[in-house]
Order: structure tokens, then sequence, then C-alpha cells
């Protein structure tokens, strides 16, 4: 899915804090497990998605407003 926007500023996320904003991609750069909350992603309903285990290199693409990590590392593109 590729929304054609483009991103003014990146996040890299190596910690397990609670990272806030307006996030259109995050992009994995080491396996990680992420806890995203999304103005239009949902799982199962809810849009709190919840231990979504992402492998180096793959991406989501969406209105992601927090993102919370177990492990790994990701870049949040803001919007």
């Amino acid at each position: 899915m590729n929304y054609g926007y483009q991103y003014p500023a990146g996040l890299i996320i190596t910690n397990t804090a609670t990272h806030t904003g307006r996030f259109g991609k995050v992009h994995c750069l080491a396996d990680a497990e992420a806890t995203f909350v999304a103005e239009n992603l949902t799982e199962n309903g809810s849009a709190t998605i919840n231990g979504i285990t992402m492998k180096a290199s793959t991406e989501v693409e969406g209105v992601i407003t927090s993102i919370t990590l177990a492990s790994g590392q990701v870049i949040a593109y803001s919007l």
C-alpha cells in the first residue's frame, strides 16, 4: 500500500518506551515485536494492534499514533 506521502522526518526507535505522534510508515530495521495504535488500521475491530511480529525490512503503512516495542528496532516516518 502506498499513500504517496513524502515523509518529512523519521524517528528511530530502539527502546520499549511508548512513542506518540502521527506516523505514516513504520519500517523494521531489526526483527521486532510492536504494538501500534492507529486511526485507520484495526485488529479484530480494535484500533490497538497488539504484539505484531515484524521481520527486518518489512513495513506497515497507515495513520499510526502510538508505537511501543517489546523488542527490535524500527524507524517511524512522520506524516
